[in-house]
């Protein structure tokens, strides 16, 4: 079972980034932790799809789009491809779409909210490299905690 990070951070304190941004919780599963893997891109989900279909291990993808509402970066298709393949939870700098059927996957899905629309599908960004996101530094193979209070990140 997941640490509360409330409790966490209680306990490590300064080790500890936390991310404010206000996520939405919206997979099956609302608390969720794992090695971070990470994709940058923008409005573009090619390499999402294909990280998500790669063997997780129980990591955490944190999707850095920008902060852009404009289209999502994950599905219920997607979604289900990173069950299949062992992923604890996407956290997403963006929207997904599919909301209903995401909440119904085992999967820890946070992200800022939904849009219907599809996103590209060229392959533009970068995979396992550090992202920032509202100033807090996520590294690939560093960890990640999330729950309904938020997200803690392993400095």
């Amino acid at each position: 079972m997941t640490i509360a990070t409330a409790d966490l951070y209680d306990e490590r304190g300064e080790a500890l980034d936390s991310l404010s941004l206000p996520m939405l919780d919206l997979g099956g599963h609302v608390s969720f932790d794992g090695p971070i893997r990470t994709v940058r891109c923008h409005r573009d989900n090619a390499l999402v799809k294909a990280m998500l279909a790669t063997p997780g291990e129980g990591a955490v993808l944190v999707i850095d789009g920008g902060g852009s509402l404009e289209s999502a970066l994950v599905g219920d298709l997607i979604g289900a491809s990173a069950v299949k393949n062992g992923w604890a939870g996407v956290i997403v700098n963006g929207v997904v779409r599919d909301r209903e059927a995401l909440g119904m996957l085992p999967l820890g899905v946070k992200a800022l909210g939904t849009n219907p629309r599809k996103s590209a599908k060229e392959g533009a960004g970068e995979i396992d490299t550090d992202v920032v996101i509202a100033g807090v530094v996520f590294t690939p193979g560093k960890h990640v905690w999330a729950d309904a209070d938020g997200v803690l990140v392993e400095r």
